[in-house]
C-alpha cells in the first residue's frame, strides 16, 4: 500500500507512540484488504464504550493510549455507554460499575473524542455530507450513513474507528469505492409494512439470509422507518441498501407475510415482560412525542441521546422514563433484576436474548403497552 512521507513518518514513530500504534493498525487493515492507499475521513463514530462490553481489558487499553497524549485529528463521537450518567443511582446501577464506566468516558475525553454517547450521531451533531468518506463503527449507523445520507464508510470496529479518529485517515477499500456500492439483488415487498417494527423485521430477515447490497422497491422513506431498517440489516453482514421504484435486472428476492411472521416468531421468547424498552437505535424526537401521545399504562424506558433529552420540554407522563447515553443492549439490565423486556427493535431483540440472556417480546409499541 502506498504511503505518503508523512504517513511513513507516523508509522515509524516520528509523531509519537500513540499515533504510531494507530497508524500500524490502519496500515495492517489496508494491507489485508489490498487497499491502494489511505484516504482522509472527516468524522469518526467510535464504539466500544460500555464497561459491560469492553471490561477491564478495554479500560486498561484506553488508559494507556490516553497516557501517550494523542488527540483525535477529526470530529469524533462516541457510541452509548453502559448506564445513564445522570440517573444511574436512581435506576439501580452499582457504584462500582459506574466508576469504571466514567473512567472509560474520561479516557475518551483525553483522546479528544466527544462524549455524545449515541448510536444515532446523524440525529445529534455528527452529520457528514453526501459523498464524504467517514470511519464509523456501530452497524446501524453505518447502514444509515451509506444508504440514507449517502456518505461512504465501511463497518469499522471500535479500535479501527478510534485509530482513524487519531490519524484522520482510513484505507481505500470496500464501500469507499463506488464499484462496491452498486445494488446486487432486488427485494420485492409482498406485504404491508405498518410500523417501524415491521421495517426492523424486514431488515433483520434480509440481513440474516443474504449478503451484498439490497435494492428495495417503493419503501416509505420516513426517517424512523429507514433507521429501523438500517439497524435490522446491520445485525447481519449488510452495510448498505438502495431504494428505487425502477425495475433492476438483478436477482429478485420476495419478502411477504410468511417471512414477516417468521421473523417475529424467531425473535420472541416470552409473552410477559418486566419493562418495555424502546430506542434501539436511539429514539428520534418524533418517536418520543408519539410515545407520549400513547399514554402507556406499562413502564416504558425510552433511550435517546442527551442532545434529544435537552429538547424535550413536555411532560412525559407517569409511566415513561427518558434515559440518555445508553441503551438496553449495552446496559447490564440483568443487574437490576430485569429478566425480560419488550422491544420494538429486531436488533435489540437479538442481542438482548443472545448476549444478556433476557426474555424478549418483539412487537409494535402499541401492542407492547396494551
Amino acid at each position: 500500500m502506498y504511503l505518503t512521507k508523512e504517513e511513513e513518518a507516523t508509522l515509524e514513530g516520528e509523531k509519537g507512540e500513540g499515533y504510531q500504534k494507530a497508524m500500524e493498525l490502519i496500515v495492517a487493515l489496508g494491507d489485508i484488504s489490498d487497499a491502494e492507499k489511505l484516504i482522509p475521513v472527516c468524522s469518526s463514530q467510535v464504539s466500544g464504550v460500555s464497561y459491560k462490553t469492553i471490561g477491564d481489558a478495554g479500560l486498561d487499553f484506553l488508559r494507556e493510549l490516553a497516557a501517550t497524549g494523542v488527540k483525535a485529528r477529526i470530529d469524533a463521537t462516541l457510541n452509548p455507554m453502559g448506564a445513564d450518567p445522570f440517573q444511574w443511582h436512581e435506576l439501580g446501577f452499582s457504584e462500582e460499575f459506574m466508576k469504571k464506566q466514567m473512567e472509560i468516558i474520561e479516557s475518551y475525553n483525553k483522546l479528544g473524542i466527544r462524549p455524545s454517547c449515541t448510536c444515532t450521531p446523524y440525529l445529534a451533531d455528527n452529520i457528514p455530507l453526501k459523498e464524504n468518506s467517514v470511519s464509523w463503527a456501530e452497524s446501524s449507523a453505518v447502514v444509515f450513513a451509506n444508504s440514507v445520507i449517502g456518505c461512504k464508510t465501511n463497518r469499522e470496529s471500535g479500535i479501527s474507528a478510534l485509530s482513524s479518529a487519531l490519524i484522520g485517515k482510513t484505507p481505500l477499500h470496500g464501500l469507499h469505492l463506488n464499484e462496491n456500492r452498486i445494488g446486487t439483488f432486488n427485494v420485492k415487498i409482498d406485504t404491508e409494512l405498518k410500523s417501524d417494527t415491521d421495517y426492523s423485521a424486514l431488515g433483520y430477515y434480509i440481513g440474516k439470509h443474504y449478503d451484498g447490497v439490497p435494492v428495495f422497491n417503493n419503501l416509505d422513506p420516513k426517517l424512523e422507518y429507514l433507521k429501523a431498517l438500517s439497524a435490522g440489516l446491520g445485525v447481519g453482514q449488510i452495510n448498505m441498501f438502495h431504494i428505487t421504484s425502477e425495475g433492476e435486472k438483478l436477482e429478485k428476492i420476495s419478502f411477504g407475510k410468511q417471512e414477516l411472521n417468521e421473523t417475529y416468531e424467531s425473535l420472541n421468547t416470552t409473552e410477559d415482560v418486566d419493562i418495555v424498552c424502546v430506542g434501539c437505535p436511539h429514539c428520534s424526537i418524533r418517536e418520543i412525542y408519539d410515545l407520549i401521545k400513547l399514554k402507556p399504562e406499562k413502564n416504558v424506558w425510552a433511550f435517546t441521546s442527551r442532545h434529544n433529552c435537552n429538547l424535550i420540554k413536555e411532560s412525559l407522563g407517569k409511566n415513561i422514563k427518558l434515559i440518555s447515553d445508553t441503551c438496553m443492549v449495552v446496559s447490564p439490565l440483568e443487574e437490576l433484576d430485569v429478566t425480560s423486556i419488550g422491544v420494538t427493535s429486531a436488533k435489540a431483540a437479538f442481542y438482548s436474548s443472545n448476549l444478556s440472556k433476557l426474555g424478549v417480546k418483539f412487537d409494535s409499541i402499541e401492542n407492547l403497552i396494551k
